[in-house]
């Protein structure tokens, strides 16, 4: 698809607007987004043509049936909640969200979990004042097609002093390929508050093409501690386009785990922007290419504040003929004096064909800092499975077990017991094909 007619797609952002009449603020900020994407580039990757890729399938806005219930939810997204639903969950059904089930004690306490759509009529003071305000709506043509085209979306605001000890989970299933799916994860830690959010994005078996291009924005004020597990699993279909990011205040932390395990092409950021002094970041990222995958990962810490600190991890496996990019950029601003900043990127190769890099960035324009990287590229040593296959084990069992070995050091670091056992399988499932 060019990108003329990308932006011809863009037109049905007034129909968003209208079938949700949306306050007058938010339509006008669709409308001066839309206007802005004609004149934006996609984004520039370092070895990544995006504007090769098929960028089609934007569809159109759908509002979906919701449920009472979840047991009223469309039949695969009953069967992936199961029997006994979170009790602070969302679910968001192609282009709407369809279900939110939030706990009374939490109400009591003043969380808010609802839909970004609806949060924008019933607070607009806390969502006219974040939204795109940490990933920006002139970057690039694709965060203006998101700031046009958001819909659904998941708004989670936690109080002052307020510990949130269960998950909260969100559920981003694309079912039909007609419908648009952009959704918007808005989430507000106020002072001294901890939370943790995990999502998953899925899709349903189809041919035709779906872009996804989401967004996750964390605001983390004073002293918030704030956790955020995403998992992709989106099919070949789906072109899978993200870009996570947190602004931390004063002693600040956030928490990235994320598992990129979608089968199509995929560029995604996640960047921690650390305003506050002893404001902390830390990421975890894996992902696995197969067939002829082409992906793009960066992750990225800029460090404004004195003494804080960021470390990042990736490591990415590869397979037939799939081919990734894994940035790591660690910034130290002038004036962010005793900051720390470390990252890892490791990428495995199984085949001949696969290919990865990995390039690990550090811009240091302070003196009083420590900063450091490590990366490395390689193929699977065959000495390690010819040792396995010495003690009776096939070679593709020999294959896997050190895939394992290599992702083991990331997923064991995964506090949330269920998001180490399905990243697990997962894994299993996308190398075994």
């Amino acid at each position: 698809m060019t990108t003329d007619t990308l932006v011809m797609e863009t037109t049905s952002y007034a129909s968003i607007a209208k079938a949700k009449q949306e306050p007058a603020w938010l339509s006008q900020f669709r409308a001066e987004a839309f206007a802005l994407v004609s004149q934006l580039a996609l984004p520039k990757l370092e070895k990544t043509r995006i504007d090769r890729w098929n960028l089609g399938g934007l569809g159109e806005y759908r509002q979906g049936k919701q449920a009472a219930t979840a047991a009223e939810l469309p039949g695969d997204l009953a069967t992936l909640i199961g029997e006994n639903p979170s009790p602070n969950l969302l679910v968001q059904h192609d282009s709407s969200v369809v279900y939110v089930r939030i706990s009374p004690e939490l109400e009591k306490q003043g969380v808010i979990l609802k839909s970004l759509e609806q949060a924008a009529a019933d607070h607009p003071e806390l969502v006219q004042k974040h939204l795109m305000q940490a990933v920006k709506v002139n970057e690039n043509r694709l965060t203006a097609l998101h700031a046009a085209l958001w819909n659904g979306g998941l708004f989670l605001y936690v109080p002052k002093n307020v510990v949130v000890e269960e998950p909260i989970q969100a559920i981003y299933y694309s079912e039909s390929p007609a419908s648009t799916f952009a959704p918007h994860v808005l989430i507000i830690a106020d002072t001294n508050s901890s939370v943790t959010y995990v999502d998953n994005y899925l899709s349903a078996s189809a041919e035709e093409p779906v872009l996804h291009n989401g967004a996750i924005e964390v605001f983390a004020k004073p002293g918030a501690q704030v956790r955020v597990a995403t998992v992709h699993d989106l099919g070949k279909h789906v072109t899978d386009i993200n870009n996570r990011r947190a602004v931390l205040e004063n002693d600040a932390r956030i928490e990235w785990i994320v598992g990129d395990l979608s089968f199509g092409n995929c560029v995604a950021e996640t960047y921690s922007i650390l305003n506050g002094n002893g404001s902390s970041s830390d990421m975890k990222v894996i992902a696995v290419g197969i067939g002829d995958q082409r992906m793009d990962y960066t992750t990225r810490a800029v460090h404004f504040g004195k003494a804080s600190n960021s470390d990042m991890i990736t490591r990415a496996v590869m397979r037939d003929e799939a081919t990734a990019i894994i940035n790591g950029i660690t910034k130290i601003e002038h004036g962010a004096t005793k900051a720390d900043g470390q990252q890892t990127e490791r990428v495995l190769m199984l085949s001949p064909k696969a290919r990865g890099d990995a390039n690990p960035i550090l811009l240091i324009e302070e003196d009083d800092v420590k900063a450091g990287h490590a990366a490395s590229v390689g193929q699977v040593n065959a000495e390690q499975v010819y040792y396995l296959m010495s003690r009776g084990i096939s070679k593709a069992e020999a294959e896997k077990l050190i895939i394992y070995g290599f992702l083991y050091p990331v997923i064991e670091e995964i506090p949330l017991e269920t998001l180490r056992e399905q990243l697990s399988s997962l894994v299993e499932r996308k190398i075994g094909r």
